[in-house]
């Protein structure tokens, strides 16, 4: 059968994407290709994404890299010396490129992703062994750039931004591959947090048109999918013909869709309908992940945020009283350029006060290009290191407490794999905790009811109670 992606190439070099299909489909063993993941879910969506483009030029996947005639790194910029592990990557694939140079033989290496996107043109200086580099706006180019590169002709970086042309490649006939999947809504950020490099690696803030979404989800939902997770760097930023609140009541009404969710959020574009929302959809999953990053107004108003603690404090005290039962995440950021120890113990004040569930803790890390890489008054790793231990101490024993008082209740699962443990079969509550079970595979793609026994650092264990659905 055709690939969906090559009947009409919309936007695509379409004589070069031909050209990759036929030397694709040309005589001897068929071609692999190896994908490596780093970072977000964004990057997990993407990776996903690629792999079903080029089964379309005829591509099959691989989950060893020896096998592999094309290796794609889809990289990830957020987290500290990111661009030297990928640099630390490319060395061992150089070598393994080498071997595999004999004639009848070869190797194509590509760097996808953020880093590509900040790094391009030092990747391809710094690893001659280095094909090709995709930013994330040009996934939909690879086909093309895949048989220039055979072709040792044209140019092998492409890190533009064109995100309309790749969501209409590459959300075009997505399939079902497990229970829950992500669907990226938007992309790219305009808060220009002074610590972030995201409006740099993927843009301004786009959203996909609501009518692409739909149609992306019911293909997922009719092969089997019952929980997506709506994706984008500011998710709740979403802005098409319709707001983030409105896709997801027309999502809910998918037959079959049993569960919505959707990260990352922004305190700033939490709005009154997406509240509601929260309140009156019931496929809509009682978890938030709100990143707060402080608890200081003096170091908020130095990351750019936008808002002070205690709009966060009232904003989280409104999502409450709308869904009493929800589950709330954020990040933290310890040791930004400037903080003392009085911003430090904010921090844990608003720690105490919202009580959260799970989160996400880091130490400051200066990322080149961004306004706090060259802010004065850089604090000593020691100092963070300190910060992030107590800081860690207290969301640790926050979470214990949440998955504790889930034990003795019943709650619906949706399964989703198999467990590690003969008979058993591991899926997720509504609040995102894994839950593990022993009961028939058959439940898997389903969601059932399950008595919950006892909590502990993986998870929640429990016991099939009612019929699955």
């Amino acid at each position: 059968m055709a690939s969906p992606w090559m009947t009409e190439p919309q936007g695509l070099a379409s004589s070069e994407a031909v050209a990759a299909k036929r030397d694709a489909e040309s005589s001897g063993p068929p071609l692999r290709v190896f994908i490596k993941t780093y970072g977000c879910q964004m990057n997990v969506y993407d990776s996903e994404r690629i792999a079903e483009l080029l089964r379309g030029v005829g591509y099959a996947p691989t989950s060893e890299v020896e096998e592999a005639d094309l290796v794609v790194l889809n990289t990830c910029h957020i987290r500290e010396k990111a661009t030297e592990k990928v640099f630390s990557e490319l060395g061992k694939l150089k070598a393994l490129k080498a071997r595999k140079s004999a004639p009848g033989s070869s190797l194509i290496l590509a760097v996808a992703g953020c880093v590509a996107q900040a790094e391009g043109e030092e990747i391809l200086r710094r690893q001659p062994a280095v094909d090709l580099v995709v930013g994330p706006q040009s996934y939909q180019r690879l086909p093309e750039l895949i048989a220039l590169s055979h072709r040792a002709t044209g140019r092998r970086l492409a890190t533009d931004f064109a995100p309309q042309d790749k969501f209409d490649i590459l959300g075009a006939g997505r399939q079902a591959h497990s229970a829950a999947a992500f669907l990226t809504v938007q992309e790219g950020c305009d808060k220009f947090c002074t610590f972030c490099v995201v409006p740099y690696t993927r843009g301004a803030e786009h959203s996909r048109p609501s009518a692409e979404i739909m149609a992306e989800a019911g293909s997922l939902v009719a092969g089997g999918v019952r929980e997506i997770t709506l994706l984008g760097q500011n998710v709740n930023a979403y802005r098409s013909d319709v707001g983030l609140a409105d896709l997801i009541r027309r999502l809910a009404s998918i037959p079959g869709l049993a569960r919505i969710r959707y990260t990352t959020s922004h305190p700033r574009d939490m709005d009154d309908a997406l509240i509601a929302a929260h309140a009156e959809v019931e496929a809509l999953m009682p978890y938030l992940h709100l990143p707060v990053q402080s608890g200081s107004d003096r170091i908020l108003r130095a990351m750019n945020r936008g808002h002070r603690a205690q709009d966060y404090l009232r904003l989280v005290e409104r999502i409450r009283l709308a869904r009493p039962d929800i589950a709330l995440s954020s990040d933290f950021i310890v040791g930004f350029p400037g903080e003392n120890e009085a911003d430090f113990e904010a921090t844990l004040d608003l720690v105490e006060e919202v009580r959260f569930a799970s989160a996400f803790s880091f130490k400051y890390s200066r990322r080149p290009g961004t306004p706090a890489a060259a802010a004065q008054g850089q604090v000593e790793d020691q100092v963070k290191a300190e910060r992030l231990a107590r800081l860690q101490s207290r969301l640790d024993a926050q979470q214990k407490t949440f998955r504790d008082s889930l034990v003795g209740r019943t709650a619906p699962v949706l399964f989703e794999r198999t467990g590690r443990l003969q008979g058993q079969i591991v899926g997720r509550s509504p609040w995102l905790q894994a839950v593990h079970c022993q009961a028939s595979a058959s439940l898997i793609g389903r969601v059932a009811h399950v008595a919950i026994t006892s909590a502990n650092a993986n998870g929640l264990v429990g016991q099939l109670a009612l019929e699955a659905a």
